[in-house]
C-alpha cells in the first residue's frame, strides 16, 4: 500500500482531515471517544476477564476450563468482575486516545499545508497516522496503567465476602496507592499502547482513505463497513503487542508488599520464559483475539456515529 493517499483536492472535498477548529471540536472528539470506550467495555469485558485469568494462571489451563471454573465457582457475573473501574476509566482512556489522535491529525494537516499550500488540506502519509496513534497511546498510558492495574487486581480476586483482599475498586485504589504500587506496569503499558495504537489508527485510517478514493465521504461510510474496519484494526493491534500485554499483566498481579519482579520488564520476561518458554507470552491469546473484533468494531462505530450526531 502506498504511503501517499489521495490528492489534497479530493481530501478537501471528502472531509478527510479537517482544519484546526475551535474548542468545541475537541469536546466532541472527547465525548465521542467516551462513547466508544463504554461500548468497548460492555462488549469486551467477559473476554478480558477470561484473558487475564489465563495470563496470570500459575498452572497450564485452557480457555474452556477457565470459563467453566468461572461459571461453576463464581457465577456468570464473574465475567464482569471489576467492570466499574474500566467502565468509568476506559471511557476516559478511549476519549483521550481519540481526542489526542484527532488533535494530532489536525496538527499534521496544518503542518503539511504550511509546507505545500495553506489553502488546501494535505493528505497524511501512513507514518503520520501512526505517529498520531502513538502519541495518543503514550499520553493515555498514564491513565490506562493504574486503571488496568485496579481492574486486573479485581478480576483475579477469587475470595468471597470478608476474605476478599479488596472490597471494591476504591478500596483497591487506596491500598495500591498506600503501597506506592498504583502505577506498576506503566512502562509496558506505554510500549503496548504507543506501538499498538499507532498501528491501530494507521490501519483504520488507511481503510477509511480507501473509501475516499472510491468517492465516499467519511460521514457516508456504512456502519457495517466501519464495524469491519474497527474489527480488523483491533485484530492488528493485538497481533503486534500481545506478548507485552502478558508481561504487563504479570507485573500487575505480582505481590503488592513483596513483589517478585520489582516492576521490572526484564525480570518478568526472563521468569516467564524460564517457566514455560515462548508459549508463556501467548497465554490468553485466543480470547483476546476473539474479543478484538467485536470490541473494536463497537468502539469505532460508536465513535463515528456519535460524531455524526454531534455534527
Amino acid at each position: 500500500m502506498s504511503e501517499e493517499f489521495p490528492t489534497p483536492q479530493l481530501l478537501n472535498e471528502l472531509e478527510d482531515v479537517p482544519p484546526p477548529t475551535p474548542y468545541g471540536r475537541v469536546v466532541k472528539d472527547i465525548f465521542a471517544g467516551t462513547m466508544g470506550g463504554v461500548a468497548q467495555v460492555l462488549v469486551g469485558q467477559p473476554f478480558d476477564t477470561t484473558k487475564v485469568r489465563l495470563q496470570t494462571s500459575k498452572t497450564k489451563i485452557g480457555v474452556i476450563e477457565v470459563v467453566q471454573n468461572l461459571l461453576r465457582n463464581e457465577g456468570a457475573l464473574a465475567f464482569y468482575k471489576g467492570m466499574l473501574t474500566p467502565l468509568l476509566g476506559v471511557g476516559i482512556c478511549v476519549s483521550v486516545q481519540f481526542g489526542v489522535n484527532e488533535s494530532m491529525k489536525r496538527f499534521f494537516a496544518a503542518y503539511n499545508a504550511d509546507r505545500v499550500d495553506p489553502q488546501k488540506h494535505v493528505p497524511l502519509p501512513l507514518h503520520q497516522y501512526y505517529l498520531c496513534g502513538l502519541t495518543g497511546g503514550v499520553v493515555n498510558s498514564f491513565l490506562a496503567a493504574p486503571i488496568e492495574h485496579v481492574r486486573i487486581r479485581l478480576q483475579t480476586q477469587t475470595s468471597q465476602g470478608n476474605e476478599r483482599q479488596f472490597k471494591g475498586p476504591f478500596d483497591c485504589i487506596k491500598k495500591l496507592a498506600k503501597a506506592k504500587a498504583l502505577m506498576r506496569g506503566l512502562l509496558p503499558t506505554m510500549i503496548r499502547a504507543g506501538h499498538g495504537l499507532g498501528t491501530y489508527f494507521a490501519a483504520y485510517e488507511a481503510l477509511v482513505v480507501k473509501e475516499f478514493e472510491k468517492g465516499t465521504p467519511r460521514n457516508q461510510i456504512p456502519a457495517w463497513k466501519l464495524c469491519s474496519f474497527g474489527a480488523l484494526s483491533g485484530t492488528i493491534l493485538w497481533l503486534t503487542v500481545y506478548p507485552v500485554d502478558v508481561v504487563k499483566s504479570v507485573l500487575q498481579t505480582d505481590s503488592i508488599e513483596n513483589p517478585k519482579y520489582k516492576n521490572s520488564i526484564i525480570k518478568a520476561t526472563r521468569a516467564l520464559y524460564r517457566q514455560h518458554g515462548i508459549p508463556a507470552f501467548f497465554k490468553g491469546f485466543v480470547p483476546t483475539m476473539i474479543r478484538a473484533a467485536p470490541a473494536n468494531a463497537a468502539t469505532f462505530v460508536s465513535f463515528e456515529m456519535t460524531m455524526r450526531v454531534l455534527g
